[in-house]
């Protein structure tokens, strides 16, 4: 049996004073019709990455619409995830290469959850490539029945995506009855499925992460963690990964330094246990940062956990999400929520989140993030009208509310269409 993942409960109606009650009475509406429906989201980790925080949320939010739903957890090795860690930079842009001992670890891998997914359902969703596999394994199991629609939800940018991996995955990718996408960019053009659907992930403004925090107690954390509350502070929130360019980060922040000396840099973010590259990448920003007292390097380990992020989202002038690649950024939305201006990468999901002059900028390189970040740190005002705009921007488009309609209407239509 797989690991099943215990949640908190949540309501929606908790929300109706954020997103309006005109909201919570389509939601309730779409799931009128499902009440019942027993839902599985399996994916590769409990906690670290952005669809664990994701599906956090969105399972108790189902459940409390009166769907029968859990999330539960594959079963991996450090072989398995060292492959899955290659095989998503492979489907992100990068070159692997793709050995018959690395396929061969993958799908004995899936035949093992395979023969451990247990139970009924009328829906299952499968997050990314790890389990993408799993629904060619199961042929007559007593979970893959009939009935049952299943869904690929793949929350990565495909959109340079090594051909040879690709090709490995799509035959398994088009035995879903339906893909979820977090933009149309991201669509290789190979794919042949009837339902593909385009729905950004969203952040959950009730979270420990993103609810309210009293500006003493903000600034106590950031001492706690000897951040000096009292001068600028620019921060990247993200996992440690060589697509969000930490180091990139360091090379722009010294350059801001020249100009505003009393900067200082906060990289934070958590490892996550399917991402075994995460250790690597901590090990090359932290020889980047070569002992600077203002560029603090910090994650789970030094417990750093949600209602730290939150506040160091919540101190910081500017927020930087420099990646290279990204499939969303669930943490450009979060500090934008928080009033704060993001400067982003020019990538995936980012453009999505930040309108370039309104919410802040998107970049493209060292030089245009540092240069950005001196005009923020030196016009407050400007920075304070862009993190207003942002976080309205937020309110309309990246609540988990959406999502949530998003997913009933998906299963809504699943359900109708013969068995």
């Amino acid at each position: 049996m797989l690991e099943r993942v215990p949640l908190l409960e949540k309501e929606l109606d908790q929300y109706a004073a954020i997103v309006g009650d005109d909201a919570v009475d389509r939601i309730r509406a779409l799931a009128e019709p499902l009440r019942g429906a027993r839902v599985l989201h399996l994916n590769a980790t409990p906690y670290g990455g952005g669809v664990a925080e994701l599906l956090a949320t969105h399972v108790p939010l189902l459940r409390s619409v009166g769907l029968d739903a859990e999330w539960q957890v594959m079963h991996g090795s450090d072989e398995f995830f060292a492959v899955t860690k290659q095989v998503h930079n492979a489907l992100q842009g990068a070159h692997i290469e793709w050995t018959p001992d690395m396929q061969r670890t993958y799908l004995e891998k899936i035949l093992d959850n395979a023969l451990l997914l247990e139970g009924e359902y009328d829906f299952v969703v499968a997050h990314d490539p790890q389990p993408a596999a799993l629904l060619s394994f199961l042929g007559d199991s007593p979970v893959n029945r009939p009935s049952t629609r299943w869904v690929w939800r793949c929350h990565i940018d495909l959109t340079d995506a090594d051909p040879t991996v690709w090709e490995f995955f799509r035959p398994h990718v088009e035995r879903y009855d339906a893909s979820v996408w977090t933009m149309p960019a991201f669509v290789p053009d190979s794919l042949q499925m009837d339902t593909v659907v385009f729905a950004p992930p969203c952040i959950d403004p009730l979270s420990v992460k993103n609810l309210e925090l009293p500006e003493p107690f903000v600034a106590e954390i950031c001492r706690q963690y000897g951040i000096d509350p009292n001068r600028p502070l620019i921060c990247q929130v993200s996992r440690f990964d060589p697509w969000k360019d930490p180091v990139g980060v360091i090379e722009a922040y010294r350059a801001v330094r020249q100009q505003i000396p009393g900067a200082q840099l906060l990289l934070a973010g958590s490892m996550a246990t399917d991402d075994p590259e995460g250790f690597h990448v901590w090990e090359q920003v932290e020889a980047a940062r070569d002992g600077d007292p203002d560029v603090h390097l910090l994650s789970n380990i030094q417990q750093v956990g949600n209602v730290q992020i939150n506040a160091f989202q919540r101190a910081a002038d500017v927020v930087i999400q420099k990646s290279l690649r990204e499939g969303f950024g669930l943490t450009v939305s979060e500090a934008l929520w928080k009033g704060r201006p993001v400067i982003g990468g020019r990538a995936g999901g980012i453009v999505l989140q930040v309108r370039d002059g309104l919410d802040g900028y998107l970049v493209a390189s060292v030089e245009e993030t540092a240069k950005r970040t001196v005009e923020l740190l030196g016009d407050l005002d400007l920075a304070e009208s862009m993190g207003e705009s942002g976080r309205e921007h937020v309110r309309a488009n990246f609540l988990s509310t959406r999502e949530l309609e998003d997913w009933l209407r998906v299963f809504g239509e699943l359900a109708e269409q013969p068995a």
